[in-house]
């Protein structure tokens, strides 16, 4: 009986962090007493005991009850632990089951975009990717979904340093217009690589954004030309944007 009290107690703590959550003024214990029918004794010693550990705190002109700065600390904390490769993972697993395609994760570094995962799908196609390897951001769909969200500074100063080289005859050399199509991939939240980087291969890309709102990934799909039509590539944008807003939620990013 006691531990079943224990563990009333939490679950009530818990419903209440809760409710004082959703309301930015905090909450009187007569209010969550009411919300929660549960007398309103049990609620201040449960406020009591959370106040002491900082999860709560009391505001002494209204006499209401918010959160705690220590629930900072501890997001915080859990924001830094979060690693993206793992928490994407199972939703690469998603897009490669669904498409049979090739799935790549990257990440950013010093100009260039790094894989950090791939997933080969079940269609046997050659690729120059591999996990650790990098790239350029110019003709890639990855690289371009990272560029379309960074500072234009930042831009300038990666396409001053890394250039536009040449990939394939479909690679953008143009400033101008890499520039016009990193707007159109800011606008619509997807990038495509339409044999730019190699020959016979097709890509379509969406940015992933971390907790502090910065694009912090990428990840795409790839495929032969023949398959990757524009026909499929339409179909493609609605999931991979919600896949996009997927791994962003797990990392911590509020659309």
């Amino acid at each position: 009986m006691e531990r079943e009290n224990m563990v009333k107690s939490v679950s009530r703590a818990l419903d209440i962090i809760k409710l004082i959550s959703w309301k930015k003024g905090g909450l009187g214990v007569t209010e969550i007493a009411n919300q929660m029918d549960i007398n309103k004794s049990s609620v201040y010693r449960i406020l009591s005991t959370l106040v002491q550990y900082g999860y709560v705190e009391q505001d002494k002109g209204t006499e209401r009850y918010k959160l705690g700065y220590q629930f900072l600390e501890v997001s915080s904390r859990l924001l830094e632990s979060l690693d993206i490769r793992t928490e994407a993972k199972p939703f690469l697993q998603e897009l490669e089951k669904e498409t049979n395609e090739v799935i790549h994760l990257v990440v950013y570094d010093q100009g260039e975009v790094v894989y950090i995962e791939k997933l080969d799908g079940n269609e046997a196609l050659r690729m120059h990717s591999k996990v650790g390897k990098r790239a350029p951001m110019h003709c890639t769909s990855v690289g371009k979904a990272i560029l379309a969200y960074l500072p234009a500074d930042s831009v300038q100063e990666i396409l001053e340093r890394k250039g536009l080289p040449v990939h394939t005859v479909k690679t953008i050399t143009d400033k101008n217009v890499l520039a016009e199509e990193l707007a159109e991939v800011k606008k619509k939240g997807i990038a495509l690589d339409l044999e730019e980087n190699e020959n016979g291969i097709t890509c379509i890309a969406v940015p992933i954004f971390d907790h502090l709102g910065k694009v912090a990934a990428a990840v795409s799909i790839s495929g032969p030309t023949i398959r990757m039509n524009e026909t499929r590539l339409v179909e493609l944008q609605p999931r991979m944007i919600e896949i996009g807003k997927q791994i962003s939620a797990r990392l911590g990013f509020l659309s």
